[in-house]
């Protein structure tokens, strides 16, 4: 937290932080100073660089393996849009098509390390001002709790848009200096234009923002129950691990449609042609429900409770 000021400078002289500004201007204020300290810390930006070195690697990868004109393994994609042959989903297409790339790296990343990367900053949002001693000064201001809470949740979405369009540009210019680009062979095996595939490519990306809003509300909900910055990134990544391995359950097939990764993989639906709205609309009705539910309680806790102490 060495982004902040020290803990004994004046509230009001808070450098980036308006100084009077009522209501929503305040609470705007509020949110670009939060963005703007979030996106300029080191160990975001350590994260958003391990982010985008993923779709190099699988480029790297695909290319080598592929090097003397043979394919990688696999075939296709199941109907979840998971790879068969026990690779990654659509990396099996990359070397024909190197927007694919941007498919199979969303694909790669989204079990794993997009979801921890929002855990880290979720996570950080309240416990970690708590801890460096900064959060009692950002209490005095005239937006109050609740607006700083929203400032919070705002700023960690950003950050999930921001984590997912860096793997999707990364996985666009390696697979495009990597492989040819062209038409895209869909999931029904229709072929659509190049243009109409990178717009699926930017649907696919915002669906795959969207879907880690539950977490990112999680996460905030377990910042405000401990003053512990490291705790709250290590609980808020613990959950999402105990989440995905209920998910992989058998057995409690009856609760996996309430858990918020299930329908994580559904953004392979918006490459059928045409496309399948039902498992994206499930899935982004679920975040909006986690959402709802952890956001409420995150403004219980962070209203009612003296989490300065």
């Amino acid at each position: 937290m060495a982004d902040r000021p020290e803990a004994g400078s004046a509230p009001g002289a808070e450098p980036g932080r308006p100084g009077g500004a009522p209501g929503a201007l305040w609470t705007l204020g509020l949110f670009r100073s939060e963005l703007l300290v979030t996106l300029r810390r080191r160990r975001t930006l350590a994260l958003l660089a391990v982010l985008a070195a993923v779709p190099v690697l699988i480029g790297l990868a695909v290319r080598i393996e592929t090097g003397d004109g043979g394919s990688v393994g696999g075939h296709g994609e199941d109907g979840d849009g998971r790879g068969e042959g026990g690779g990654p989903a659509f990396v099996s297409q990359v070397t024909n098509n190197g927007l694919f790339l941007v498919f199979a790296s969303l694909a790669a990343t989204l079990p794993v390390f997009l979801p921890m990367a929002v855990g880290v900053v979720a996570g950080d949002a309240i416990a970690g001002e708590a801890s460096a001693g900064t959060l009692r000064y950002l209490l005095v201001a005239p937006a109050g709790r609740a607006r700083l809470l929203l400032a919070k949740y705002l700023t960690t979405l950003v950050f999930c848009l921001v984590a997912t369009v860096v793997v999707a540009a990364s996985a666009l210019a390696v697979g495009a200096l990597l492989f040819p680009l062209g038409g895209v062979t869909t999931i029904s095996g229709t072929t659509i234009g190049f243009g109409a595939g990178l717009l699926r490519a930017v649907l696919v990306a915002a669906v795959v923002a969207a879907s880690l809003s539950g977490l990112a509300a999680l996460g905030l909900f377990v910042s405000t129950l401990t003053s512990s910055g490291v705790t709250a990134m290590a609980a808020t990544v613990g959950l999402l691990i105990t989440a995905q391995i209920l998910d992989a359950i058998p057995q409690l097939d009856a609760v996996h449609p309430y858990l918020f990764p299930h329908y994580w993989l559904s953004f392979s639906d918006l490459l059928r042609d045409p496309v399948l709205w039902d498992g994206i609309a499930r899935n982004l009705g679920l975040q909006l429900l986690w959402t709802a539910v952890f956001g409420s309680a995150a403004w219980a806790r962070f209203t009612s409770r003296d989490i300065t102490a």
